[in-house]
């Protein structure tokens, strides 16, 4: 049975501490970001879908449809997203998840969370090539996820009250080729990617003990050591140091690095308010806001 049209939605996530120190199996801590959303949209169409195997939106449609073994149906789609790309905000997982959504609810097939998993993950091999399912995991999830590697993912509680400023830089992100920098830096950055894991397990102690100063001790030290790994920007670094001078408890890049977002820790949405306008009159191409 099919419906006139199927909608699927997802949300977007952003790393808050363990950026490249994941990848030398320390923690990282991720954040959904709930207001941050996808919406897909499938209806019938005049034609079979072409697909394009390198597009990870086209990937998720083509893994849906394939499970539910519709491959010849005749459909057209829709994406609204307020995600943007090529940031560390998981666009690529968003996008997947809200497709398939689209797909199950427009054939009206039921979509259990563990095979919605693995068709987004499946997609997201096309994005990344080697992904660790982070993205996808918390993109998936209402609550924040520790994630190490060859260990896996654990939910985390989050009760700050506290608001988490994201900016954009306005330029895109460079995953690889800053992961490739830091792996050829080799033994000179292992100290630093070692202090990088050990703050983001003093991010986790603040966030269960609710202290605000010490997450925002270990954001701003954080991004100095990214800084010292050379996976920062200019751009990034200059919106980091406006959101400090103007009273943010912490800030960082966020992500791979060279290019994408940074993001400040402030205590209220009044001081949330205050300092994206800053930080906009700074350079930030766009800004968002989410409770902790």
């Amino acid at each position: 049975m099919e419906k006139k049209t199927g909608i699927g939605k997802a949300h977007s996530k952003i790393i808050l501490m363990g950026e490249h120190s994941v990848v030398y199996g320390h923690p990282a801590i991720a954040l959904p970001l709930k207001n941050i959303e996808v919406t897909c949209r499938i209806t019938a169409g005049d034609e079979t879908l072409k697909f394009d195997m390198t597009d990870p939106l086209a990937t998720a449609i083509f893994a849906a449809l394939e499970y539910l073994g519709q491959e010849d149906a005749q459909l057209t789609y829709l994406v609204d997203s307020q995600v943007p790309q090529r940031r560390g905000m998981g666009s690529s997982a968003a996008v997947a998840i809200a497709a398939i959504r689209a797909v199950f609810d427009y054939f009206d097939q039921d979509l259990t969370a563990d095979l919605l998993e693995n068709l987004v993950n499946q997609a997201e091999m096309i994005a990344h090539s080697n992904p660790s399912g982070l993205d996808a995991k918390t993109c998936l999830s209402d609550r924040p996820i520790k994630f190490i590697r060859n260990l896996g993912f654990a939910s985390l509680t989050m009760n700050l009250d506290a608001c988490l400023v994201i900016a954009d830089t306005g330029i895109h992100g460079h995953t690889s080729e800053a992961v490739d920098k830091v792996r050829k830096s080799g033994q000179t950055a292992l100290p630093l990617l070692k202090n990088l894991g050990e703050l983001a397990l003093e991010a986790e102690k603040a966030i269960e003990q609710a202290d605000l100063q010490a997450l925002g001790n270990a954001m701003s030290q954080a991004h100095g050591l990214l800084a010292r790994l050379g996976v920062s920007c200019p751009e990034a670094d200059h919106l980091v140091q406006v959101a400090r001078s103007a009273g943010a408890l912490g800030a960082k890049m966020s992500g791979g690095g060279l290019g994408g977002c940074i993001i400040a820790l402030v205590k209220t949405s009044e001081e949330a308010e205050r300092l994206i306008q800053k930080l906009k009159e700074e350079g930030a191409i766009n800004t968002w806001t989410e409770k902790l």
